[in-house]
């Protein structure tokens, strides 16, 4: 790991696992020969790259995302620099956030991909948030584990991301007709003119002793409606 001192080190997942003795700091300028999980990197991580990790091993930038710029990247020397395929954040800070992993998830992510499970568990298991990464992305980690090359991890990360925004874009179109069929029925909430209540004037004493049609012609009485419609809020 390259630590360059961004984040908090009570809530660096990088320095825990330094403290662990399951990571090894690098000196910036340092030589790595295995994987390095960068998001400078130009390839996808694949399956194929199981055996450079297996002979020269995994490292990660440990940096904040905010802070990227900021980064000598081109003091990272690796042949093997890789990106992530689409996964989402299950630590605390940017939980549900798509690519927003921190260096555990990183590395987890890289050790599932290629398929060394074992380690990758090893890792979350030192938090206590650590099994949700692999329940969030079971099913992008089975997807990309069943690729051979870089270019399938790439062509099944497509894949993917069209179906979550396919599957956006159909539950906004639900959404949207849901609000046209409310406003609909709230159309029909108007109340019955031809049920309307004529109001009594309960000030006139009636006069039992009187019989006979009434003084007024109920044609002529004023007819009152009451709407329940309410105006309907998006």
């Amino acid at each position: 790991m390259w630590d360059f001192d961004h984040c908090d080190p009570r809530r660096c997942s990088g320095k825990k696992l330094s403290r662990l003795g399951l990571i090894t700091e690098l000196r910036v300028g340092s030589r790595f020969r295995g994987i390095v999980v960068s998001p400078k990197g130009k390839q996808v991580i694949s399956p194929s790259d199981s055996e450079i990790v297996l002979a020269s091993g995994l490292a990660v930038v440990e940096c904040s995302w905010a802070r990227l710029d900021d980064v000598p990247f081109n003091k990272i020397a690796s042949p093997h620099e890789r990106l992530l395929p689409y996964l989402i954040a299950a630590n605390p800070t940017n939980y549900g956030k798509p690519w927003r992993l921190n260096c555990v998830e990183a590395l987890a992510a890289a050790f599932y991909i290629t398929g060394f499970d074992s380690y990758a568990e090893k890792l979350l298991g030192s938090f206590g948030w650590g099994g949700s990464f692999y329940k969030v992305n079971k099913a992008f980690i089975q997807q990309y584990q069943k690729c051979t090359t870089a270019a399938e991890v790439e062509a099944t990360q497509d894949a993917i991301m069209k179906e979550l925004e396919d599957s956006w874009n159909e539950s906004r179109r639900n959404k949207e007709e849901m609000k046209l069929q409310n406003l609909s029925s709230e159309d029909l909430l108007f109340a019955n003119p031809n049920h309307a209540i004529i109001p009594t004037d309960s000030s006139e004493e009636e006069d039992d002793s009187e019989e006979g049609p009434p003084d007024s012609d109920p044609e002529d009485e004023e007819e009152a409606g009451v709407s329940i419609k309410e105006e309907y809020k998006s």
